[in-house]
């Protein structure tokens, strides 16, 4: 029945004795020996085991000291059990096996048993899995990469933006405004005073959209407040904005100071133009 078992594995199984010389394998090491053409006997018996390790030394394989050394230690009962991966390539196929070097348990002969089994197609999942890490690293750094130059892009449009909106403001308030103020104050009808207010009021929603923002945050500003901020957004200073209001400037003071605190900019460091302009 152990001879049946030992057949039966796909492992390739041989007994080694107390001098390293094969005396018995099984039948998945012998069909080995036949489809890989070795010399000798497909059962291996007889051959010494250790110079075939000592040989493979010589031909630059560490393996093989390693083994020898390996089976030596068992024998000597240094070792309870040795175990080692190893590539086995032929000219046609790439293969790997796990060898395991065991003590025979016997207390009338003094052997060994080696043990190899080929892991072949778990060594080739590996690379495989290796590869794909690679390959998602390499894509993952590329979709970064992707992701900072957007934001990036993104960030220059919103600067665009800004700057877009500030030079139509400026535009409107310096080259358009001061005519429709003085077309209001020309001697023209009541149906032209009303076109030139509408006309005056469409063009203060069109650079002022950030005051929908100062609206969505439910801030409770008075209508001067209102056109105080719109002022300081522009750069403009408390002196000019109080001349433009035609207040004196310890209101533009006041003013200024209500806004901070309904903004919640209390720490003086934080500069008010700057956080009116974030509203954009």
């Amino acid at each position: 029945m152990y001879e049946i078992i030992v057949n039966s594995l796909s492992a390739h199984v041989a007994v080694l004795d107390n001098m390293g010389i094969i005396i018995e394998t099984n039948r998945a090491w012998q069909q080995f020996a036949e489809e890989n053409g070795i010399e000798g006997a497909v059962d291996s018996a007889g051959v010494d085991y250790l110079a075939i390790c000592e040989t493979a030394k010589e031909h630059g394989e560490l393996e093989g000291e390693l083994v020898a050394n390996a089976i030596r230690k068992v024998l000597d009962g240094e070792l309870l059990e040795f175990v080692t991966q190893y590539p086995c390539h032929s000219p046609t196929k790439r293969r790997w096996y796990n060898l395991r070097v065991l003590p025979y348990l016997s207390e009338n002969e003094h052997r060994v048993i080696v043990v190899h089994e080929d892991i072949t197609p778990i060594i080739l999942a590996q690379e495989q899995l290796r590869k794909k890490e690679i390959e998602l690293r390499q894509k993952s750094e590329k979709l970064e990469e992707t992701n900072i130059a957007l934001k990036v892009l993104l960030e220059h449009r919103d600067r665009d933006l800004i700057e877009l909106e500030q030079r139509m403001t400026a535009n409107i308030r310096e080259l358009v405004l001061p005519y429709v103020e003085k077309l209001k104050n020309s001697r023209i009808g009541p149906r032209e005073q009303t076109l030139t207010d509408i006309v005056e009021s469409h063009l203060n929603d069109i650079i002022t959209p950030f005051l929908n923002r100062l609206t969505s945050l439910h801030l409770l500003l008075t209508p001067q407040e209102v056109e105080v901020a719109a002022l300081v957004r522009q750069g403009k200073s408390s002196q000019e904005i109080a001349d433009v209001l035609g207040v004196s400037l310890s209101t533009i003071g006041f003013h200024r100071k209500n806004l901070r605190r309904k903004l919640g900019l209390q720490d003086r460091s934080k500069n008010l133009r700057t956080y009116l302009l974030s509203l954009n």
